[in-house]
């Protein structure tokens, strides 16, 4: 099986129409693929099996006028039957290097406390001086 990851690009949006199960929430539209993938500041990496999208990690740079510019981290998944093969992390190494190729000098993410196996990953990729940070996430239909 050949694997890839791979940063999608504006008119990549072919390569996200075969998908494993369990990669995105919900199926992908390509009308809004295709609007984010065109947005400045938004990055999407999948990891690729045999040209089947197995993981995506999306993340947009948040500009502050008073801090620096981060790398929002929106999503990581990785379909199960790929899982604890290091995908994930070889997905967020390749984001993190984005966001400092555009300035980024912090990135962030976030998870359930409950979500044992993402708080693993992403303890993993911490420096032994950093820890979670506790915050509560509210959330308004518009």
């Amino acid at each position: 099986m050949r694997m890839e990851i791979r940063r999608l690009e504006a008119g990549d949006d072919a390569l996200v129409m075969r998908v494993a199960e369990d990669v995105f929430d919900e199926p992908v539209r390509p009308d809004r693929l295709a609007a984010y993938l065109s947005q400045p500041g938004h990055f999407m990496i999948v990891a690729l099996a045999d040209g089947v999208v197995v993981g995506q990690c999306a993340a947009v740079i948040h500009r502050h006028p008073d801090k620096v510019s981060e790398l929002y981290i929106d999503e990581v998944g990785v379909s199960p039957a790929f899982q604890r093969q290091g995908i994930a992390r070889k997905m967020l190494d390749a984001m993190f290097s984005i966001g400092r190729e555009h300035g980024c000098e912090e990135a962030w993410v976030g998870t359930e406390p409950d979500n044992g196996p993402a708080r693993a990953l992403y303890e993993s990729r911490t420096e032994p001086h950093e820890a979670a940070e506790g915050f509560v996430m509210y959330v308004y239909r518009l």
